[in-house]
């Protein structure tokens, strides 16, 4: 039998996945028995949605929803029908899908994400 804590704690030491960004970040990614599960999302300085994940998924917005915790750094998000607005360390957030964003400070924006990890930086299916 396996260890409870493997199954009901897990730790982004060591990720079930890590999808990385073309450039300036990574997603780091711990899925749970159940389902659930949680993304740590490290975005460099001069990360930009349209540069570093676009090329990924092929849409021209972000199309994940985001429901999350910033513990690091700043990040402007715009959507796409043109309401702008900064994500500081200690804000809790909501982004519906449809929107650009890009890091603003001048060290990494690091957010924990419970509900776009799961499609986030995932690449299009050729």
């Amino acid at each position: 039998m396996a260890n409870k804590k493997d199954v009901y704690c897990k730790n982004f030491k060591s990720p079930d996945e890590i999808r990385e960004f073309k450039d300036h970040g990574r997603l780091e990614v711990l899925n749970f028995f159940d389902g659930s599960g949680m993304g740590h999302g490290v975005f460099q300085p001069g990360w930009k949605w349209s540069n570093d994940v676009k090329p990924l998924v092929g849409t021209s917005s972000c199309q994940a929803e985001h429901f999350g915790y910033c513990t690091s750094g700043s990040m402007t998000i715009q959507m796409d029908n043109g309401d702008q607005f900064k994500i500081q360390a200690g804000d809790a957030f909501t982004i519906p899908p449809g929107h650009d964003a890009w890091v603003d400070s001048k060290e990494p924006c690091e957010m924990f994400d419970v509900a776009g990890y799961k499609t986030y930086a995932k690449k299009a299916a050729a």
